[in-house]
């Protein structure tokens, strides 16, 4: 039988990663995939370099348009990223019946809708593990694996350069911006680190994830995303002494309403969080990924790996090239879904606005070490039905007050509370925020147990 013959658009870094693992595995995935699976024409703009990586036996184009338009091309392998001409190039393969597998996170949490239909439309695959956690094959486990299941929530580490970033601070005391320096230096951060720091990216295969558990459709825009800029160390030094890790997670989560058992919509969000440090994803460090999964049946799983690089990412991509080379000649209907749920079954269960998400909370104020002080805020939290779960009080120090002649005393007052309607943390945060003995604007970050 004849090798599949795949086109590559783009040999970069996840690129010339699948090119270098499928020729260096070539017997062992043949061995698998029940045919040889060979790349014989790679599209990228630098032809000098991808000519240098590919050797002489592989055709090399700048003009990606060609590779879709070769009748010998089955499988594109879309490397481009981005939003603009990838989609294009998604569609037009597609649309030329080729099998489209992609890295492209953003793309499909964008248009992810779109291009499954269209997908689906013209009976082809597109196949996309490597565009969520890397080297972990949880789009498999949750399309597959899981499948006997009813997904309760999601709860993952999914960028490996804010969990490094996080875990110097805590490990060496640092700000953020220092640590955001040695990240660069280092080459986990990108030169503009904007979609990792401020938590699109994990917000980007949260989204993806979120249309698989629940059969909903990609809905990026309905994501609520909170990056890790504002962070301090002294919020990740309170948070240790309190037993808890800061991680930030992109979650979601079916929302139950406990007085009639009715699903009240879907959650999904990207946030930093106190975890508890008895969790196992509270001990993922440096630049590796976590997802923790919770089914009815299975209870709650965790997939632990790289999150990215080339030969890592390089991985799942390889393996949805030997999925769509098993299947490609199968009947489309007895397929996979794309989103785990059939096209005609969808569900749709509203993404909540946050306003309208319970979770628990650390708060942290920096107060005016005076009487009455813990009495006013404990007195508003009451009011609003929110119970403390812990409280901790620094000792007071002397600050400059603004006018520059007296010493003030201040301490910082770190509350956790129990479960409550974010709506109502706003409502409380702006009465305490009002109050003349609270100094500076109030830290708030959201907390879960993962239990």
């Amino acid at each position: 039988m004849n090798p599949i013959q795949v086109g590559l658009l783009g040999i970069g870094t996840v690129g010339s990663g699948t090119f270098s693992v499928l020729k260096r595995n070539q017997a062992e995935i043949r061995r698998r995939a029940g045919r040889g699976i060979e790349i014989t024409m790679v599209a990228d703009l630098d032809l000098d370099r991808a000519r240098t990586l590919v050797g002489p036996e592989v055709k090399v184009v700048n003009d990606a348009r060609a590779v879709i338009a070769n009748p010998d091309i089955d499988i594109v392998v879309e490397l481009i990223g981005g939003y603009g001409i990838a989609r294009q190039l998604v569609m037009e393969a597609i649309a030329a019946g080729k099998h489209v597998v992609t890295a492209n996170k953003a793309l499909l949490a964008v248009h992810g809708t779109e291009i499954f239909a269209a997908a689906h439309a013209k009976g082809v695959m597109v196949a996309f593990e490597a565009a969520v956690a890397g080297g972990i094959p949880i789009i498999k486990a949750l399309r597959e694996g899981l499948t006997a299941n009813s997904i309760q929530w999601i709860a993952g580490i999914i960028n490996g350069t804010t969990n490094f970033i996080l875990s110097e601070m805590r490990a060496k005391g640092l700000d953020f911006a220092s640590v955001l320096k040695e990240a660069q230096r280092l080459g986990y951060a990108e030169a503009d680190p904007t979609f990792d720091i401020e938590g699109v990216d994990a917000a980007h295969k949260a989204t993806i994830m979120s249309a698989i558990a629940f059969g909903i459709p990609v809905q990026f825009d309905k994501a609520y995303v909170e990056g890790i800029t504002a962070l301090s160390a002294q919020d990740i030094r309170y948070a240790e002494q309190l037993g808890y890790r800061i991680k930030l997670l992109g979650i979601t989560k079916r929302s139950i309403d406990h007085k009639t058992g009715a699903v009240r919509g879907i959650e999904l969000r990207v946030h930093p969080s106190l975890v508890p440090m008895k969790r196992l994803i509270a001990n993922v460090e440096g630049a590796m990924n976590a997802v923790m999964v919770h089914g009815d049946a299975v209870g709650t799983t965790l997939y632990y790996g790289k999150g990215a690089g080339a030969e890592p990412t390089a991985s799942a991509v390889i393996a949805d090239l030997v999925d769509i080379t098993r299947l490609h000649t199968a009947d489309a209907a007895q397929r996979v879904p794309h989103l785990a749920f059939q096209p005609d079954a969808m569900s749709d269960l509203p993404v909540l606005p946050m306003s309208e998400i319970i979770t628990s909370y650390y708060l942290r104020l920096r107060v005016a070490d005076e009487a009455g002080v813990l009495a006013g805020v404990t007195g508003i939290l009451a009011e609003a039905g929110i119970s403390i779960d812990a409280m901790l009080q620094r000792e007071a120090d002397e600050v400059g007050a603004p006018d520059g002649d007296a010493q003030v005393a201040q301490t910082d007052l770190i509350i956790l509370t129990h479960d409550t309607l974010e709506g109502t943390m706003n409502e409380v945060m702006a009465r305490m925020q009002a109050l003349p003995s609270v100094l500076q604007p109030i830290k708030r970050i959201r907390k879960e147990e993962l239990a």
